[in-house]
């Protein structure tokens, strides 16, 4: 059975930070490129960060380069996000996807990624 499942959302302050994680399971996580989107409230789900399964390609949205970090460790199945110096215009359900196949490049977009969790509430207060 495949799975996402992402954790560590949470509320923080203006300038502060946190660190999410996210599990795939059932497939072979190493084998899989993992991206990183979020919907904030009345807009639609936008991409925030993505990672090709070897961890050599990173790529970001203008938005958050500088303050957001995606990482993999792929003996923990485990995909990160350290968000970092967060604004209140990063307020979003975070969520965690898995590329459509094994070592297909990481994509900007939703299609690009077959599998999905259920998402994690970020707040960041002003």
């Amino acid at each position: 059975q495949v799975q996402v499942v992402e954790s560590g959302g949470g509320l923080v302050q203006a300038g502060g930070s946190l660190r999410l994680s996210c599990v795939f399971s059932g497939r072979t996580f190493s084998k899989y490129a993992m991206g990183w989107f979020r919907r904030i409230p009345g807009k639609e789900r936008e991409f925030v960060a993505s990672i090709n399964w070897s961890s050599s390609n990173t790529y970001y949205a203008d938005s958050v380069k500088g303050r957001l970090t995606i990482s993999r460790d792929n003996a923990l199945n485990t995909v990160y996000l350290q968000m970092t110096s967060l604004k209140p215009d990063d307020t979003a359900i975070y969520y965690c996807a898995a590329g459509s196949s094994p070592y297909r490049a990481p994509e900007l977009t939703g299609a690009g990624y077959a599998y999905w969790g259920q998402g994690t509430q970020v707040t960041v207060s002003s």
